[in-house]
């Protein structure tokens, strides 16, 4: 007595149930592999509005380090100008009664028979232009701007007569001297007392 016994049933049904295995490992693995790109592609993306923003700090601060380097330029000029101002007004201030000075010494220091026609100024130097009778109130005019506190040793530039007078017309030029050399110029002038007990 022979059994028959038919397997192409069963090897169907394994075959069939192995296939279903394989397609669920496939869509199972292509899950896995859409939701680790997926996880990657957030992540990344994370770490890129990350830098993004850390780059906007980045810029931010330097623009504000710019701005705060323009303003220090701005008040280190605005204090150059401010020095230079006040600078310019103490010399102003130091320089009017100098000024005034040096105007009161030309006077009183000025010869009879001579008198100034022109006079001009270029920093502490004055140029001076007059008539004068003679050649000796020229020399005697040298010699009392050369005694005045506020003025220098005078040096003549020229000296010629007048057409058709008698006068002479004179050029001299001489320096200021600043307040503190006019003092030295007192303290080393010999008294008029002791001129006289010399002679």
């Amino acid at each position: 007595m022979t059994i028959e016994i038919n397997l192409l049933a069963w090897r169907d049904r394994v075959r069939e149930r192995r296939s279903r295995r394989f397609h669920a490992a496939l869509v199972l693995a292509a899950a896995i592999g859409l939701g680790s790109g997926a996880s990657m592609t957030f992540f990344y993306q994370q770490r890129l509005e990350v830098q993004e923003q850390r780059n906007a700090h980045v810029e931010a601060a330097a623009a504000q380090l710019e701005r705060d380097i323009r303003s220090i330029s701005e008040y280190e000029a605005a204090r150059a100008q401010m020095l230079d101002q006040i600078e310019v007004f103490s010399r102003l201030q130091v320089g009017r009664p100098q000024t005034v000075h040096v105007f009161n010494q030309l006077v009183e220091s000025l010869e009879e028979g001579v008198h100034y026609t022109r006079l001009s100024r270029q920093g502490d130097s004055l140029r001076l232009s007059g008539l004068a009778d003679s050649n000796r109130q020229v020399s005697d005019q040298l010699r009392a701007l050369a005694a005045a506190s506020a003025l220098d040793v005078p040096v003549l530039s020229e000296v010629e007569s007048q057409d058709g007078a008698a006068q002479r017309r004179f050029s001299l030029s001489v320096s200021q001297q600043m307040p503190e050399e006019a003092e030295q110029h007192d303290d080393t002038a010999p008294e008029p007392g002791a001129e006289e007990g010399a002679s």
